[in-house]
């Protein structure tokens, strides 16, 4: 008997299986009409997966689900090295496998659900999803730096997972501007899914030129608030109709708060529960702006708490595109203005060098931020991914010479002309729009 997969033929999950499949050469039939909340509950479908699920493999020996699963199989009957070449490249092979389950699948379903209408929309767990498909895509561009493939000299399980797992982001919500960074990861993806298997299988592949944005659905949280506020109306009595009306009223302005501005609760926030620290961040702030650099400089570096602080240099990745100040001032400054959430958190030195042949202008910084990483607000701003972001060694002085030009606007700065800075310190960005290097 042929295998047969129970499995609605646009899953990504079915496409796991089904592509290894072809490059298996082993036939499958398919069902393209299944239907998800009828097919998949029925008696004789439960028999074969009791959770329900798809896709399901129906085989001669019996069935077989969990995608993963079906897809080893087939690369385990194919008599091609789909599984690596040695032990060794078939642990990899299975690492890839078990990444995309887990770092891929989740976060990505978490993004592009609700834009598919099958889950509400949050916007929070939509912007942390968004930072792990950062992270992931970084992952990947780093390994394929070097490598044609994931895995050895040629295509195995693990680019056919991994990539399946990532069709419907590049179609959705990767678009130009979010995969730039990762050109090793688009080369990569668009290599694979031009072969004919992949074809054969999934049909062609559009990258999106426009992020999709799902729509929060409208209906009963509204009808809520135009029937409240009349069924409260109602009550004779004026003191318990103003409490009935405040009640609700707070109610529906928490609730709107928490949908359009996804606030964590005060205090929750990961930096806040770090080990306390001796170095204040607002005093440092009115240093700086209340003595000169030398006098700030060694104030900083006497205070610093290296313990609870760091401080990062971050440097543009496309450099070469900016031709015109006033438009990398644009660009710098609309960076900063992004950036409110973390001005609890951090201060940055942001510098725009000048190149003469060719011309072009450079876009480097330095920041210093509470905790050891770079913080989710800064993370979470669709900028930091157009940066390379390097930490600072406090015990290297080399480090901390660029760290005091970068605070002190002025050095030799690597070689490189100043042009403009703009500092990252209160509630505001402050440009300098003619503060040349001195000599």
């Amino acid at each position: 008997m042929p295998y047969k997969l129970y499995s609605p033929t646009q899953s990504a999950r079915a496409w796991k299986g089904l592509v290894a499949a072809k490059y298996a050469g082993v036939e499958v039939e398919t069902t393209p009409e299944f239907k998800m909340g009828v097919d998949n509950k029925t008696p004789e479908f439960l028999a074969k997966n009791p959770l329900g699920k798809v896709p399901v493999l129906e085989t001669d020996e019996g069935s077989i689900f969990e995608s993963s699963a079906i897809a080893r199989h087939f690369a385990r009957i194919s008599g091609t090295p789909l599984l690596g070449s040695t032990e060794y490249e078939e642990a990899l092979v299975n690492q890839w496998v078990d990444f995309a389950a887990s770092e891929i699948d989740l976060p990505a379903g978490v993004w592009l659900y609700p834009i598919l209408g099958y889950i509400e929309f949050n916007a929070e767990a939509t912007n942390l999803a968004k930072g792990d498909i950062r992270r992931v895509l970084q992952i990947l561009n780093d390994h394929l730096a070097t490598r044609t493939f994931l895995v050895g000299e040629r295509l195995s399980l693990a680019d056919i997972v991994v990539g399946t797992s990532l069709v419907y982001l590049f179609k959705h919500v990767l678009d130009a501007g979010f995969r730039k960074p990762f050109a090793h990861v688009v080369r990569w993806f668009n290599t694979l899914v031009n072969q004919q298997n992949f074809l054969d299988v999934i049909g062609e592949v559009t990258l999106t030129t426009k992020m999709a944005a799902a729509t929060p659905k409208e209906g009963a949280p509204v009808e809520e608030k135009k029937e409240k506020p009349k069924k409260e109306k109602k009550p004779a009595e004026p003191k318990p109709e103003k409490k009935e009306k405040a009640k609700p009223k707070k109610e529906e302005e928490e609730e709107e708060e928490s949908f359009n501005d996804p606030e964590p609760p005060k205090g929750s926030n990961p930096l806040d529960q770090l080990p306390p620290t001796s170095f204040v961040l607002d005093e440092w702030k009115r240093q700086y702006s209340n003595n000169d650099g030398a006098v700030s400089i060694k104030w900083f570096f006497d205070n610093v708490d290296k313990e609870g602080y760091s401080v990062w240099f971050c440097d543009y990745l496309y450099n070469e595109e900016q031709t015109q100040l006033f438009k990398t001032c644009n660009l710098v400054g609309g960076f900063l203005q992004r950036l409110d959430k973390l001005r609890k958190y951090g201060f940055g030195s942001v510098i725009i060098f000048e190149h003469e042949e060719p011309k072009y202008f450079e876009i480097s910084g330095a920041w210093l931020f509470r905790g050891q990483d770079v913080p989710a607000e800064m993370t979470f701003c669709d900028d930091y991914i157009l940066y390379k972001w390097t930490k600072a060694d406090f015990n290297s002085e080399a480090d901390k010479k660029l760290i005091t030009e970068y605070f002190n606007w002025e050095g030799d700065f690597n070689g490189r002309k100043f042009a403009q800075l703009k500092v990252f310190k209160k509630t505001f960005s402050t440009q300098f729009s003619c503060c040349f290097r001195k000599n």
